[in-house]
């Protein structure tokens, strides 16, 4: 038996040592090009001037999501608010960092009298809105909306100060 575990051991030992990872070289964001590793212990240089925030890719769902909004048009028209609402959900799996389809799951949603998911999804559009005051307006205003259908009028004024403040 010891005769067996002795090779085992060693076999197992030998697995157990992972090689040196290499971590990717940091790139810099203005010229594109990789910043030289610093010696050892000195960290990396940070610049004075700002960098440019990156634009985001465009969208991967497109034509798809493209299409499923106008699916929920057509739902809107007949007044089907249901499948107006599964129609932009379906939409948000495609493309869950949309900022304007979270809007427009709000309004859908206080327009079901469905005040307190209206303000949790307009304020999730918020935080993906980035810098689009015009988008981040509009969901202080439907935050407004939900807040005085369920009487919290402070609330409301407040977030219809926000939507003010932004230009909305």
């Amino acid at each position: 038996m010891k005769r067996l575990l002795v090779p085992l051991f060693l076999l197992l030992s030998a697995c157990s040592t992972a090689p040196p990872r290499h971590l990717p070289p940091v790139i810099d964001g203005r010229s594109g090009e990789p910043v030289p590793e610093p010696a050892p212990g000195v960290p990396y240089a940070i610049p004075d001037e700002p960098v440019a925030t990156p634009v985001p890719p465009p969208a991967l769902g497109g034509g798809a999501v493209v299409a499923l909004l106008d699916q929920a048009d057509g739902y809107h028209q007949s007044g089907d608010s249901n499948n107006e609402a599964a129609t932009i959900e379906r939409a948000l799996r495609i493309e869950p960092k949309n900022a304007g389809l979270w809007t427009r799951l709000a309004a859908v949603r206080l327009d079901q009298n469905r005040p307190q998911q209206a303000e949790q999804l307009a304020l999730k559009s918020n935080a993906l809105a980035g810098g689009d005051r015009v988008l981040q307006a509009r969901n202080w205003r439907l935050v407004a909306q939900a807040r005085w259908a369920l009487n919290d009028s402070a609330g409301a004024r407040a977030a219809e100060q926000k939507a003010s403040d932004l230009g909305g």
